[in-house]
């Protein structure tokens, strides 16, 4: 009993350091190249989704615009990251994807490059939000486009949204609103 209390005792500041990690330790490139710290979004809610502009959700562009459209002001900010891990949905460069959304949808919240939202080359960000180990709270594999993450103020993951489960859901408006 006393070598698993010592056993024990060395790997909690492995398991607490893993799962001390915010949203915060991470950085990323904007849709046009520029290296952004996750940290510029601090005391924000973020609502992070990864997006594909030939999905049969491709529509949500709209309805994530409204949304950010309607809590930029209050401490809210949507965040695209551009995937293709779904059936090659997403097959455009970070200019194309830019042109698309911004002509199709007027799309103004921040875009991120292109990355990798699962498997093998999965972007360390992802894998923060997708797994209990990193981020402390919840596995949440990413299923399909346009699967929503909620990142609170302080840069913890506090839950999920489903890809067929619309931006302006009951579920993400109150947490925006701290219902």
């Amino acid at each position: 009993m006393k070598k698993l209390l010592v056993f024990g005792l060395f790997l909690l500041p492995f398991i607490v350091t893993a799962q001390t990690k915010t949203f915060y330790d991470f950085k990323v490139l904007t849709i046009d190249g520029e290296e952004i710290s996750l940290t510029s979004f601090k005391g924000k809610k973020v609502l992070v989704v990864n997006v594909a502009s030939k999905c049969g959700l491709t529509p949500q562009y709209e309805d994530l615009e409204e949304l950010y459209q309607k809590y930029k002001d209050q401490n809210f900010v949507v965040i695209g990251f551009p995937a293709n891990n779904f059936l090659g949905q997403e097959p455009g460069t970070n200019e194309e994807i830019k042109q698309f959304c911004t002509s199709k949808y007027d799309v103004t919240f921040p875009m991120m490059a292109k990355i990798s939202v699962k498997g093998d080359d999965i972007h360390p960000l992802y894998r923060w939000l997708t797994e209990k180990e990193q981020n402390g709270v919840l596995d949440a594999k990413v299923k399909w486009n346009f699967q929503k993450f909620m990142v609170d103020e302080n840069g913890k993951l506090v839950g999920f949204a489903a890809p067929s489960e619309k931006p302006n859901s009951e579920k993400i408006i109150k947490w925006i609103n701290n219902q």
